[in-house]
């Protein structure tokens, strides 16, 4: 099989009059190659099968994104599904298929991530600040129900869709509504009557008795509003059978953007922070989310009560970072170069021996390891020691060391095994032409091999310090970033490094503040970035030993 170019290359050969050349037999190696990876029918029904069902994972994104008025995502999601199918059903562009998937996956795992959270640091998203002003409004009204009096009975039947609750209402005239927790009470078709009564509506599932009572606490808590004003009520059902109507004590005035507390009379208005405030500074929680530019950077960097933890925890971060990478990097070159003496027997056996901690998982091992260091019952105390009562994990110094001396024990297999690597690389005969010009052992090491050796392990050693500066498994695992601070603001330990400081921020304690860990790890990924990037511009000087 020829290819369109070489048939025109022999179309010239002929009209010229010089007759074709023979191709070697490298170069029908060649061809048949190009061929096979050209493919056949095979291959052509794989890649269809493929973007097949990349577009069937496109067209459920978009019905679900369209449902959702997400228009600007759905948008993306068409452009990109197009695109793919163009460059691959395209007989050219030939590195635009090698380059496609890895830039769709950086744009997703890695683009789309630290934009994401860039835009969370700039809104006031946590506890009480979760959704749209709708569902604050909803929440709240919800909240403060309470029954008619002389409420009328409604017949209701509880439907199921998807997971969802909703209530069919048989109204006083015989009218059939449905409803659910945020979806007004609307006039319902193809309800299904028995004596008068809708018992269920069709495409929605009617439970059994047996499925009320199980699901009793979420049917009591479902209030289906009677319309889209929250000031009319809503409709709730104790037995599932029968529903009453509730009013709430609060009247919220949407021209005027108030809550008034119908029973004590304090006027709420929305002053813009999120949440309705009176005028002694109450707030009515839940609130909604807003944008608040760069409060939270500023409340990171400047709030007094956060400076003091946040200097220590910057500090010990720094600390455990380096302190961790030139011990790791020392130990296991130090043990790289005695087992790469050829004069030692059994370097095998040993250096499978070394490599075990880095075979076990992390956490794992960080889990032993808090077991092991336990003051009252730990193999190191009890055993080891004799029964001494070193606190290991309970002392402020003690903690730190004991992270320092676990992650040493994790990290140096890893060096060791890259250092061996390396050392075996650097060719005998530098080694051999400096010892017969009268170099020594620590010479030949300090002004050659360390050099050459650098410039393979150098951008490892950046790599591990990021990997270090963000190492949440150590921390979290061993000592969940203990011992408490117990004078500060918030959740933060002694032990706590940047990256366990924003995770307690985010999902520890009473009130969990996403936007201000988001803001921390945009900070903490600016400062990875730029040591990132003054390393290896410095490491570049390394380049010219090779």
């Amino acid at each position: 099989m020829t290819t369109t170019t070489d048939e025109g290359v022999e179309r010239a050969e002929r009209a010229s009059g010089t007759p074709p050349e023979k191709p070697t037999k490298r170069q029908r190696q060649a061809a048949g190659i190009a061929d096979q990876a050209s493919g056949g029918i095979g291959v052509l029904l794989v890649k269809i099968l493929a973007l097949g069902i990349v577009d069937a994972i496109a067209l459920y994104a978009l019905f679900i994104l369209v449902v959702n008025a997400e228009w600007l995502i759905a948008g993306i999601v068409a452009a990109v599904a197009i695109f793919v199918n163009w460059v691959y059903f395209s007989r050219k562009r030939l590195p635009a298929k090698y380059l496609t998937p890895g830039v769709i996956f950086l744009a997703v795992f890695q683009i789309f991530v630290l934009a994401y959270t860039s835009y969370v640091g700039f809104t006031n998203y946590g506890t009480g600040h979760n959704g749209s002003k709708e569902q604050a409004v909803g929440a709240l009204m919800s909240a403060a129900l309470d029954r008619v009096p002389d409420s009328p009975t409604y017949p209701v039947a509880v439907v199921d869709r998807l997971g969802e609750l909703s209530l069919v209402v048989t109204g006083p005239n015989g009218g059939v509504f449905i409803g659910g927790e945020e979806r007004p009470l609307e006039p319902a078709s193809g309800a299904q009557m028995e004596g008068g009564v809708a018992v269920g509506v069709d495409g929605y599932t009617t439970l059994t008795f047996q499925e009320i009572v199980s699901r009793t606490d979420e049917i009591t808590e479902l209030a289906v509003p009677f319309s889209d004003d929250p000031n009319e009520g809503a409709l709730r059902t104790p037995d599932g059978r029968s529903a009453y109507q509730y009013t709430s004590s609060l009247e919220y005035d949407e021209a005027a953007g108030t809550m008034t507390n119908l029973d004590t009379g304090v006027v709420y208005t929305d002053i813009g922070t999120g949440a309705f405030t009176s005028e002694a500074g109450e707030e009515l929680l839940p609130g909604w989310q807003i944008t608040v530019g760069f409060d939270n950077y500023l409340k990171a960097l400047t709030d007094t009560r956060l400076s003091g933890p946040l200097a220590y925890v910057t500090t010990w971060t720094f600390a455990f970072a380096l302190i961790s990478v030139a011990s790791t990097f020392f130990l296991g070159l130090f043990l790289a170069i005695v087992f790469n003496d050829m004069r030692m027997r059994g370097r095998k056996l040993y250096r499978t021996v070394l490599i075990l901690p880095y075979a076990v998982p992390s956490f794992l091992s960080a889990l032993v390891w808090a077991g092991m260091m336990n003051e009252s019952f730990g193999f190191i105390n009890q055993v080891l020691l004799g029964g001494a009562s070193v606190p290991w994990l309970t002392d402020p110094v003690m903690a730190k060391v004991s992270v320092l001396l676990v992650n040493l024990w994790l990290g140096f297999p890893y060096m060791f095994l890259v250092c061996t690597g390396a050392l075996q690389s650097i060719p005998d005969e530098i080694v051999e032409a400096a010892t017969v010009d009268g170099a020594r052992p620590w010479g030949i090491f300090r002004l050659i091999k360390l050099p050459l050796l650098l410039v393979t392990v150098a951008p490892l050693l950046i790599a591990s310090f990021a990997f270090n500066f963000n190492n949440f498994n150590i921390i979290y695992m061993l000592t969940n970033g203990g011992p408490r601070d117990t004078g500060a603001p918030i959740p933060v330990g002694f032990t706590d490094i940047l990256i366990t400081m924003v995770y307690k921020v985010a999902f520890t304690g009473q009130m969990r503040d996403y936007g201000l860990a988001s803001a921390y790890s945009i900070l903490i990924f600016i400062v990875v970035a730029v040591i990132s990037i003054i390393a290896f511009r410095r490491t570049k000087a390394l380049e010219e030993l090779n």
